[in-house]
């Protein structure tokens, strides 16, 4: 198994002596050649989850409860910096969410991604060079040898993220982390990169694609895991059944809420309420307030184990 996530728990200092769980009891599996989908509205703990992964979450705020984090049965919460440092980039790669904040804003695009080159392989600066150029190529900049010269500011926000994927992607990591590559740019870029980042995907790595968005991972993932207050609520090893027959009420309600040829002219699904904020989860099921098929016990159930319904398919609703 490329990577394992086992029972994670993470909270943050409230400022106040105390601690407020974000994530609780996250259990994950990603294997080569696959892409999981881990979906979820804003503040469910995607994010949380998928940059605990790299140790990308700041410590303080943060704390890991418990839990462990394993790419190719190495356990990643227990390395020493210094071998943390050896894989970021080399062997786990990361699109962000917002290029320019992940891009510095001093240095031109070119020498970005050749410094990424030179951390992690033992090249000239000339052979950087030349794997920079050929990525921008690869992700569908025009003139790279041009663009390569530009500042993050100088390119639109659909050239941002495709550096981002060539920054990411040129060392072929053997895991992925894509966290919501495709929410700030329109729908045209959108489904460009997306494109890209399927004919970019490698047979033997794992892609981890964290978003809200049901339509952008119904066309990528071949697995899913949907998240919400902070425990994973269903996870299903085959997207085409899950989209098929979701079993979480939280899942049916993400997916009837998708605009399609059915639903054009009429008013749109939603979900009513919001996400709890992190420290205010109800007991019970955490999603019975706003589950229109909610029953009186689910505020007596146990928030703990999954139910496996069949292999591969495990949901946290009884009913």
């Amino acid at each position: 198994m490329l990577l394992k996530i086992e029972n994670l728990h993470v909270s943050f200092d409230n400022g106040d002596g105390g601690w407020i769980p974000a994530v609780e009891g996250v259990s994950l599996e990603l294997d080569r050649g696959q892409i999981l989908g881990l979906v979820g509205e804003s503040g469910c703990g995607k994010s949380v989850t998928s940059m605990t992964v790299p140790r990308l979450v700041p410590s303080p705020p943060s704390r890991i409860v418990k839990g462990r984090v394993l790419l190719d049965g190495e356990n990643i919460l227990e390395m020493p910096l210094r071998r943390l440092r050896e894989i970021r980039g080399a062997r786990i790669g990361v699109i962000f969410q917002n290029p320019m904040n992940a891009l510095s804003p001093l240095h031109r695009i070119g020498a970005q991604l050749e410094e990424t080159v030179l951390l992690h392989r033992d090249v000239s600066r000339a052979a950087a060079r030349g794997m920079a150029l050929e990525w921008l190529a690869k992700v569908g900049i025009p003139d790279p040898e041009i663009r390569s010269r530009a500042y993050p500011f100088e390119l639109s926000g659909g050239m941002q993220q495709r550096v981002m994927i060539a920054m990411g992607l040129m060392l072929e990591p053997d895991l992925v982390i894509a966290d919501e590559p495709t929410t700030a740019l329109d729908v045209t870029i959108q489904a460009q990169v997306l494109r890209l980042m399927r004919k970019l995907h490698r047979a033997n790595s794992g892609v981890l694609l964290i978003t809200h968005d049901m339509g952008v991972v119904s066309q990528m993932a071949t697995r899913i895991a949907v998240m919400y207050a902070g425990q994973v609520v269903e996870t299903c090893d085959d997207a085409g059944e899950f989209f098929a027959n979701p079993l979480h009420p939280y899942s049916r309600a993400l997916l009837q809420a998708i605009p399609s040829a059915g639903t054009r002219g009429r008013r749109l699904a939603a979900i009513p309420g919001s996400v709890p904020p992190a420290g205010q989860f109800p007991p019970g099921c955490r999603f019975r307030e706003r589950c229109a098929g909610a029953r009186p016990e689910c505020a007596h159930m146990s928030s703990g184990e999954m139910r496996q319904v069949s292999k591969g398919r495990a949901v946290r609703c009884p009913f």
